[in-house]
């Protein structure tokens, strides 16, 4: 049996389009956003989010497990408690450009 072509499209693999699709399905949902944003600040525990952003511990915590598997923010523990980051640079400047390109 022939092996099947792995499909490239201007050098991006198969899998590194699913990835990259993978991606910017985290950006798909309001709560991820404000918690990314409210990440631009710096370093916050599950506590202090939830009240930046005014919601309840149970749904802040599933959000930061999904972009935590996304590779989006980070944590750490200092104590009883979890504190919470971006990962790096780059997801900052994904939410501007996002931004700029809406008010445009």
């Amino acid at each position: 049996m022939p092996k099947k072509k792995e499909y490239t499209l201007k050098g991006l693999r198969e899998r590194e389009l699913l990835d990259l699709a993978d991606l910017f399905k985290m950006f798909a949902d309001s709560t991820r956003i404000k918690i990314l944003y409210d990440l631009f600040d710096g370093e916050k525990n599950v506590t202090e989010i939830c009240e930046d952003i005014e919601m309840n511990q149970s749904a802040v915590s599933h959000q930061l497990r999904a972009l935590k598997t996304a590779k989006l923010i980070k944590s750490r523990r200092e104590g009883k408690s979890v504190m919470y980051s971006l990962d790096d640079d780059h997801v900052k400047t994904i939410i501007e450009m996002g931004k700029e390109h809406i008010e445009e």
